[in-house]
């Protein structure tokens, strides 16, 4: 009977070791199960992720780009400017002798009066510390920007003065006394736009702030972007002389950081001064 207690015991012994082995066996199984399932959760989390990401990231960097571009442009104009919807209105302001026998002028309490003749040619001779420029008005499609920016040449206003902006193979910007790029004569005067893809190298246009916001601030454009803008601005000259020499001296002196947007140019740019003949 011992020996029958004893084997009964052993047996049961055996019999309690392998239902323990087979519970350690099954708690394996449920934690690998358990660490697949956080596993394909996790997976399942990363792909609804990626799938949720926005499919528009090379869109979004093309319109990053569209944006700066469009920053550089609105430096020079806030608002679309729309076409006058009369002739153009002159102010009451004294013409400056035609001779540039005056003081200068920097500040007029109101825009200049009409002082030139439309039908006849005017041109500026630019003088800067990097060459000449000689531009051609069009006093015929722009008569009172022309006739505004010929009162300032003859008046002074420009001699001296440094370009506080410009940014290469687009736009050097000129016009501003102050250098702060806020400064101007202290009147407005309205656009005289020009039609679509009309800009091209060497074009002289007015800077504004918005619509109908022109005062004495000018660009000329000195690369290929600036002939992609839009025609918000007035078109009123063009480059002739100085196009292969003056105009690359200017556009290479032009600060290409992005965020400096120009300002100031990598390279002091001054306007000497400001000639006007008239033929």
């Amino acid at each position: 009977m011992g020996t029958d207690k004893r084997n009964r015991q052993k047996e049961n012994r055996r019999a309690r070791q392998s239902e323990l082995e087979k519970q350690v066996q099954r708690q394996k199984m449920v934690r690998r199960g358990t660490r697949i399932a956080l596993l394909v959760g996790v997976v399942v989390v990363i792909v609804a992720a990626i799938s949720l990401w926005p499919e528009s990231n090379s869109d979004q960097a093309t319109d990053s780009t569209e944006t700066t571009e469009s920053s550089t442009a609105e430096t020079i104009a806030t608002t679309i400017a729309p076409a006058p919807a009369g002739p153009f209105e002159y102010g009451d302001g004294e013409c400056a002798p035609t001779d540039g026998s005056g003081d200068k002028v920097q500040k007029f309490t109101s825009a200049p009066k009409l002082c030139i003749d439309p039908a006849k040619t005017y041109t500026a001779l630019v003088s800067t510390n990097k060459g000449d420029l000689t531009i051609v008005l069009d006093a015929a499609k722009a008569p009172g920007t022309v006739n505004n920016f010929v009162n300032l040449a003859r008046s002074k206003y420009f001699d001296g003065t440094i370009c506080h902006r410009a940014i290469p193979t687009f736009v050097v910007q000129c016009g501003d006394p102050t250098a702060t790029g806020g400064g101007g004569p202290g009147y407005a005067i309205s656009d005289e736009l020009p039609a679509a893809g009309e800009y091209k190298l060497g074009s002289l246009a007015m800077a504004n702030s918005g619509a109908n916001t022109n005062g004495s601030q000018f660009f000329i454009i000195s690369g290929e972007q600036g002939m992609t803008l839009p025609p918000n601005y007035s078109l009123f000259g063009q480059v002739t002389t100085g196009l292969d020499t003056t105009l690359p001296a200017l556009d290479k002196a032009g600060n290409g950081d992005p965020a400096s947007n120009g300002v100031p140019p990598k390279e002091e740019i001054r306007i000497i001064s400001v000639t006007i003949t008239e033929s």
